[in-house]
């Protein structure tokens, strides 16, 4: 799976978590990015068995990959901690933990 992918799981399980649910605004809107992106990236989940969508366009991770997304969130946050008791700053060890790890 690539990095791209991955981001778009833990980002999903990350809203969830936060919000109870999820919708491709929202993923939008958390990562930055527009919303054409989004959705092609939501259509390529979709396709691929990542994720579901119900009748109100709420973003459900199907089983297996709600278990990869949170291997994938604690990583991240193994990373995070990691470098924050390294020294590194904590926004730097959080952004820096998104992209190396």
């Amino acid at each position: 799976m690539g990095k791209s992918l991955e981001d778009y799981l833990e980002t999903i399980l990350i809203l969830k978590i936060k919000k109870g649910m999820v919708r491709s605004i929202d993923v939008a809107d958390y990562m930055g990015f527009s919303k054409p992106r989004v959705s092609h990236a939501v259509k390529q989940l979709k396709t691929q068995g990542f994720l579901l969508m119900d009748n109100n366009g709420q973003l459900l991770l199907t089983d297996s990959r709600q278990a990869m997304a949170e291997k994938i969130y604690e990583r991240h946050c193994f990373f995070t901690k990691y470098l924050t008791e390294m020294g590194v700053d904590p926004k730097l060890a959080e952004s820096d933990a998104c992209k190396t790890f």
